[in-house]
């Protein structure tokens, strides 16, 4: 594996506002002075962040930060019928892509992770070393245990079947030191390895943040690593801990009202995000996300993340995420589809990026308490997210009922945020899609509105990739779910 030499990778010429992490000039600053104390290792972390969330991975506009991650996802999921003849991420859709190490996007994805991963060892390995306060030192280094966590669990979501099915499937390598050009790549890891790295580093970071109290929501906080160790005590079985984390994490975030539900999903002050990342207009190219989520401004590029047909009937009437829906008779070729508006951009074409709120928190508590089998608790919780949603209450059902309508608040209330593949690998189900026809095998006519205030019936648009790409049925548990280690990789770490 061949990784930037550490030290020249860390300058950022001492600017937060450097991104370009892996690049340096030739009279770079030398590593006695970028290890000097604990402004400049801030400095790292600060670019280490920007380049995360704000880099275009690969130099694509199809990979606006780590965002492109969560569209990946979900474009590979159930409930977004992408439009495939716009830019980004068609070729995913039709899963064509993440399976394929040849490919741009696999190759970005993979070098971006390594990349946060190492940054965040160069301060790991340096922190207690360098001059500066002791308490400025520790808040660092459990920021960077967790974003290192956050990465490593990015990886073990992705590019391995669930944890549940075999915990010790070989993964992707593990590093915890700093790597220079010359290192000597390492093999790959089993999940149980990487999971046992993720909780190891999650639980020291929550100890050093106790007491932190963050200058904005884009600082990893106790709050952070709660959230993070719940998603993955969630992915590893571990019930209890997973309803324990996430009920500590979302503690201090309460449920938005229902008024702030249509607002665009694009601020970072919103009561309920726990993380997420602010953007403003001479820094945003994160916010490039919302060109391909935004299917309702007259300045998004894009729009192609339109809904499943199928995804609207799951939402009862009265709840205020139904009211998010419309059929789109915008534009001729646009004719048809379902929006959901539920992300906009601001009028100055930004838009905060959210990482973690407390409704996935209450939603992991719900799931965790069911499958321990403590329904009355995972009912109650349930319907804490329902009842803040104004959709119908759960009243009783088997434990399998229970669990199945907590999968579904899930695909509801975090859609176009992530996690519509990683549950589908999380818990061994199928892609689901289905042609949108009446019992005769016609397609389903749906009013639409037309610029001039004219209505028509037009044919309702739906996913166009009902199979995978070699033409065999949806399946759980199937390689096409699964990324792929680039062959750029292969060819570098022959102990793969």
């Amino acid at each position: 594996m061949k990784l930037s030499k550490y030290f020249i990778v860390a300058v950022l010429a001492l600017s937060a506002c450097n991104k370009q992490l892996d690049t340096a000039p030739s009279d770079a600053v030398s590593e006695d002075i970028v290890l000097k104390n604990i402004s400049n290792l801030s400095t790292i972390a600060e670019g280490t962040w920007a380049s995360m969330m704000d880099d275009f991975y690969g130099g694509t506009y199809s990979n606006p930060g780590f965002k492109s991650i969560s569209l990946t996802s979900d474009a590979m999921a159930d409930d977004v019928a992408l439009i495939t003849t716009k830019y980004g991420f068609p070729t995913a859709y039709r899963f064509t892509q993440m399976n394929d190490k040849t490919q741009s996007r696999v190759t970005a994805f993979w070098g971006q992770l390594y990349k946060i991963i190492n940054n965040s060892n160069i301060i790991i390995a340096n922190v207690d070393k360098v001059e500066g306060d002791a308490t400025e030192k520790k808040f660092l280094k459990g920021q960077a245990l967790g974003l290192r966590a956050h990465s490593y669990l990015t990886l073990a979501s992705f590019y391995q079947y669930s944890y549940l099915k075999d915990s010790l499937a070989k993964t992707a390598p593990i590093y915890t030191t700093p790597t220079t050009a010359s290192t000597q790549g390492n093999p790959r890891a089993t999940l149980k390895e990487i999971y046992e790295l993720i909780f190891a580093d999650l639980l020291e970071a929550k100890d050093l943040l106790a007491g932190y109290d963050r200058p904005a929501k884009y600082k990893i906080n106790a709050d952070v690593a709660n959230g993070l160790l719940a998603r993955a005590f969630l992915n590893t079985g571990r019930w209890d801990l997973a309803a324990a984390a996430a009920a500590e994490a979302q503690q201090d975030y309460p449920l938005m009202a229902q008024t702030e539900y249509s607002k665009g999903f694009n601020d970072v002050n919103n009561t309920e995000w726990i993380w997420g990342h602010p953007e403003i207009p001479s820094q945003s190219d994160g916010s490039y996300s919302f060109h391909f989520l935004d299917v309702s401004s007259s300045t998004s590029y894009y729009y192609s993340f339109m809904a499943d047909p199928f995804f609207k009937d799951l939402f009862d009437d009265g709840d205020i995420r139904k009211t998010l829906f419309s059929w789109d008779g915008s534009a001729a070729a646009r004719e048809g589809y379902l929006q959901y508006k539920k992300f906009k951009f601001r009028s100055d074409q930004t838009a905060d990026l959210v990482l973690m709120r407390s409704a996935e928190a209450v939603l992991i508590k719900a799931e965790g308490y069911a499958r321990s089998g403590k329904l009355a608790q995972g009912i109650d919780a349930l319907n804490e997210l329902r009842g803040a949603r104004g959709a119908v209450l759960f009243t009783s059902g088997t434990q399998q009922e229970l669990i199945d309508a907590i999968l579904v608040e899930r695909r509801k209330e975090l859609w176009g945020e992530g996690f519509g593949l990683s549950d589908i690998i999380r818990n061994q189900l199928a892609v689901v899609r289905k042609p949108y026809v009446d019992d005769s095998g016609n397609d389903i006519k749906v009013t639409i509105t037309r610029p001039d205030g004219s209505t028509a019936q037009v044919p309702a648009k739906y996913h166009t990739a009902l199979k995978f790409s070699d033409g065999s049925a949806f399946v759980p548990n199937s390689p096409y779910y699964i990324f792929v280690i680039p062959q750029t990789e292969e060819q570098n770490n022959p102990n793969l």
